[in-house]
């Protein structure tokens, strides 16, 4: 699967929630008395935000949301790629915006100055195994719709990929539609990252829509395939998933990595290892495979790049990269050197 647009601006163009992470770790006990549930995320009202974030000690703070942590992954791989996405203009919003301009990402909306909604943040809660729980308001991103989708950004990137969250809101499966088909007009390849599969489940018509209809490619890990069709077992899952769409990437935590592909089902094997922190493992993954996606590798190799970049992210606190991965791609003989 070669792309080769050599006039068009972006590698990759991301559209999805504009988030700020906010990151502590906490025990069990502490999830239970704050009434948290453990390893999924949960969308919370503006005062569930304030007391949850005023209850954390230790905080780190980072631009997050799921398509701009593989967006700024991409950008540490030298790919130019831009993020659709909505900020207001307050602290953190500029925070927000500086940070992933600062990784190397086209932050293609300015932050919204007047608007009554704050920019978006989440709560991650981060286990001692290494899981996280994620508390989400989503505040200004919920408003993203087919207005601030810009068909010259779309026309102009080689791959788009959709983040699933954004389809909480009416306006957000429109600016998917929009985007997906401005990108596939122009010849590029437009995808989307599940996310959760409880997005799944309040959304699964829509999902499964948008898949068969507009999207080249879809990444997804276990929980997420299987919630799309409900076979209870993931090979049929994914075989249905495969024939709606040409390639399907399932990851599956210590597991593996499948990919489907036109009738072909190519498996990696990973190393099973305890993560310090699992924040960003499948935002990192789309990371690499996309890269090698974009860069015309195989698709075993793109998974292979996947699972370098995941191993990099689970390693340490926080969703994005902190070592080089290009240079570890290199040690895994992935990436020629140069």
């Amino acid at each position: 699967m070669t792309l080769s647009h050599p006039t068009k601006k972006y590698a990759v163009v991301g559209i999805g929630n504009a988030i700020v992470d906010v990151l502590t770790r906490a025990d069990d006990s502490f999830l239970d008395h704050m009434g948290i549930e453990k390893g999924i995320m949960q969308l919370v009202e503006r005062e569930r935000a304030e007391q949850l974030y005023g209850a954390m000690s230790d905080r780190v703070q980072a631009p997050g949301g799921s398509v701009a942590n593989t967006l700024a992954g991409l950008g540490k791989l030298g790919l130019r790629t831009g993020f659709v996405g909505r900020v207001r203009d307050d602290a953190l919003g500029r925070f927000y915006a500086k940070g992933l301009t600062g990784d190397g990402t086209d932050f293609v909306n300015p932050p919204i100055a007047g608007n009554d909604l704050p920019t978006s943040r989440s709560m991650i809660f981060v286990s001692p195994d290494g899981e996280r729980s994620m508390n989400t308001y989503l505040g200004i991103s919920a408003e993203l719709g087919p207005d601030d989708v810009s068909e010259d950004i779309a026309s102009q990137a080689e791959i788009v990929f959709l983040e699933g969250y954004l389809f909480d809101k009416p306006k957000g499966k429109e600016a998917f539609t929009r985007m997906a088909r401005g990108c596939r007009a122009a010849g590029g390849m437009a995808g989307i990252a599940i996310s959760d599969p409880f997005c799944v489940e309040r959304h699964r018509d829509d999902f499964l829509r948008l898949i068969a209809n507009e999207m080249d490619y879809v990444i997804g890990n276990e929980a997420e395939i299987r919630s799309l069709y409900q076979d209870d077992h993931l090979d049929k899952d994914l075989a249905r998933v495969a024939a709606v769409c040409p390639l399907v990437v399932c990851t599956r935590s210590g597991d593996g990595v499948t990919v489907m592909h036109d009738g072909e089902r190519i498996d990696v094997p990973v190393t099973k290892v305890t993560p310090v922190d699992a924040t960003g493992a499948g935002d990192q993954f789309a990371a690499g495979f996309l890269y090698g996606l974009a860069t015309g590798a195989d698709l075993q190799t793109a998974a292979r790049m996947g699972v370098v970049a995941a191993s990099e992210v689970i390693g340490h606190m926080g969703p994005r990269p902190e070592v080089d991965v290009m240079a570890l791609l290199r040690a895994a003989g992935l990436v020629q050197p140069g």
